[in-house]
């Protein structure tokens, strides 16, 4: 009896032990690459190519997850695949942590995320921060009283809504996705400004610099992870 407790124990001290070394190999790797990456990537100039810091492994981990789809939506369109980067947990994680901290300093009351895979980032980044989220809506989708804003985007138009009650008086981070031509994200704004919020600025996981997506977004702050 004695040596089967004595086994039985001995079995589960090494599944703890193994647990517990890939926890601590984790969680080495994720504050490695990102204290990297806020060193040298930090406060680089916003009109840098993702090529220009490969050598940086934050960075270069994000990039690398980054998928090229010729042809779409529409063709001659060579549009950029976030969806390797949300499967991969490493590089998720760091987009998240990245995001967070850049928008930190601005120190907002609340995280607008624009439909729909800038709630995949706004909404763990809200959390982050221990602050609260709110969704910018495309028509129809949210239940209570609505304001509705029109914008222009890259393809056509569109229309974005939020709750009337949903950011009065609040200092207001934007995040979404990718920046393009900038449309989406001032429709956003000027959504939030309608209520009385304060945009403080944006964040995006990547830019596409050659649209000009910063000029509608009048000289707000802009956050960005990767930069194309």
């Amino acid at each position: 009896m004695l040596l089967q407790l004595l086994l039985s124990g001995g079995r589960v001290f090494e599944g703890w032990m193994s647990t517990w070394w890939l926890r601590w190999w984790s969680w080495w790797w994720h504050e490695t690459s990102r204290h990297v990456a806020l060193r040298r990537f930090g406060n680089r100039p916003r009109d840098d190519s993702v090529r220009s810091m490969v050598s940086d492994p934050g960075v270069s981990l994000l990039a690398r997850h980054i998928r090229d789809v010729p042809d779409f939506p529409k063709p001659g369109i060579l549009f950029k695949d976030i969806t390797p980067l949300l499967a991969d947990a490493t590089a998720f994680r760091l987009s998240i942590q990245l995001l967070a901290e850049r928008v930190a300093p601005l120190r907002p009351t609340m995280i607008v995320g624009v439909e729909s895979r800038g709630f995949i980032f706004a909404a763990p980044v809200a959390e982050r921060l221990g602050l609260g989220f709110v969704p910018v809506r495309k028509p129809g989708k949210l239940p209570y009283r609505r304001v509705t804003e029109s914008y222009a985007l890259e393809y056509g138009s569109g229309t974005l809504e939020i709750h009337e009650d949903a950011v009065a008086e609040q200092r207001v981070v934007i995040i979404d996705d990718v920046l393009a031509t900038g449309g989406t994200a001032a429709g956003a704004a000027r959504l939030c400004q309608k209520q009385g919020a304060e945009v403080l600025g944006f964040g995006f996981v990547l830019e596409l610099s050659f649209l000009g997506g910063r000029a509608p977004l009048s000289g707000h702050p802009v956050v960005t992870l990767l930069t194309y």
